[in-house]
């Protein structure tokens, strides 16, 4: 199957599912039946996409160059921005638009968002402690030489640096919404799974052997389920500390005194 065939059978209809379900508030505005929209939440769907374009695009043209992974040639259009195939950007746009509607979704319909009770520093703390660790773990077996690592670690490195200034800002905030984390990260992934099980399968896109550990889960290699994994992860939390109370009030607070600082007057001082 083409690339562009992978995406239309399995990201086209959930992400029209989803545009037809989500923005209710938007067709009723269009229809004159509501005044106005919040365009918050689609901003911030929008800023997940942005941020997936710039920074998946370098890394994943590595992987493309070193033969990390590889696309058949003849099943796609032919068309490259560095080493990567037009279809992979556009993967990159609809999962990331697909997740960040599901984690609206769950949001109107699932779940029922209460107050943090206080902010909890020390989660904060030592969950960035971990993540840290992890990646410096992950970077030194990069750099030492363990070639059947060399997808895993990759992997890792590059996704831990945003996950560790996610939990930097909002971990408590993230595990206070431990379960609208959850239904937003697992449905689209255990999907994602899927989809790749039918890319790999059909020869639309390969990933070395030898740059991978050789763990299976049928005829995915698990580099591309924790790639799938992390890739949500990313998504989830980025967009549960956009569009949750508590994540917008931190953020305010930190702008207030980012500004504080440059000009000097704290909002204490009135």
């Amino acid at each position: 199957m083409t690339y562009f065939g992978i995406l239309a059978l399995f990201l086209l209809p959930p992400l029209a599912i989803l545009l037809a379900w989500v923005p209710r508030d938007i067709w009723r505005w269009l229809s004159h039946r509501q005044e106005r929209v919040d365009w918050k939440p689609y901003i911030y769907i929008l800023i997940n996409i942005a941020l997936a374009l710039i920074y998946t695009t370098p890394w994943d043209n590595y992987l493309v160059a070193t033969g990390v992974w590889w696309y058949e040639p003849r099943l796609v259009t032919g068309l490259t921005i560095g080493w990567v195939p037009i279809e992979e950007y556009t993967f990159f746009i609809l999962q990331t638009a697909v997740t960040g509607l599901w984690a609206l979704a769950v949001q109107r319909t699932i779940i029922h968002e209460k107050p943090m009770e206080k902010p909890r520093p020390g989660v904060r703390l030592w969950s960035s402690i971990l993540v840290a660790i992890t990646w410096l773990a992950s970077t030194i077996l990069l750099f030492s030489g363990w070639q059947a690592g060399t997808y895993l670690t990759l992997i890792l490195s590059w996704a831990l640096i945003p996950v560790l200034l996610q939990t930097a800002f909002g971990a408590d905030i993230l595990l206070w919404h431990g379960r609208w984390l959850l239904l937003t990260i697992l449905p689209p992934t255990l999907y994602l799974w899927l989809l790749d099980t039918v890319a790999l399968s059909g020869g639309t896109w390969t990933i070395d052997p030898a740059q991978t550990t050789g763990w299976m889960v049928g005829v995915i290699p698990i580099e591309e389920m924790v790639f799938f994994f992390m890739t949500n992860l990313l998504i989830g939390f980025g967009m549960i500390l956009m569009s949750s109370t508590a994540g917008k009030e931190r953020a305010r607070t930190w702008i207030e005194k980012l500004r504080s600082k440059r000009t000097g007057i704290y909002p204490s001082e009135g």
